[in-house]
């Protein structure tokens, strides 16, 4: 058994990471960290560090129980890593899952399925008229 490991590796052994791509991406973005330091993809990890990974909206803590470089299944998982995140990150992503899509600006792009059919409805109140107006504002013609 291997005492260290990449961390863009072991992020995708341990499946925290669907593809080596996207953990190699996530720590050059900054969303890997251990200790407080953002870690490089070939950065070496150890048995017993302890790494963070934000995963909008939360960030999870991980213990590493054993430095793998190659996927195992996933009910090996919890012999590989121990889950720290604390209970306030879950209460967290509660939150943002129960309060629904709110990441676009009110006013940009396209109008929501509810903005559409408040617009709708604007449009089906407003009265329309019909007949001949006599626009001429002058009393004394």
């Amino acid at each position: 058994m291997k005492n260290e490991a990449r961390i863009d590796k072991w992020l995708w052994a341990a499946r925290i990471f669907k593809t080596r791509t996207l953990a190699a991406a996530a720590c050059k973005k900054g969303q890997v960290s251990l200790g407080g330091n953002q870690l490089k993809p070939s950065r070496m990890v150890r048995v017993g560090d302890i790494i963070d990974v934000k995963k909008p909206p939360i960030t999870y803590s991980f213990r590493i129980l054993q430095a793998i470089e190659h996927r195992v299944g996933a009910k090996l998982i919890p012999e590989i890593l121990e889950n720290i995140t604390s209970p306030e990150q879950y209460e967290l992503l509660e939150m943002s899952k129960i309060s629904g899509f709110v990441d676009r600006a009110r006013g940009t792009g396209r109008p929501t399925k509810k903005e559409r059919r408040a617009l709708d409805d604007f449009k089906e109140d407003v009265p329309v008229f019909f007949g001949d107006f006599d626009f001429d504002l002058d009393d004394d013609e």
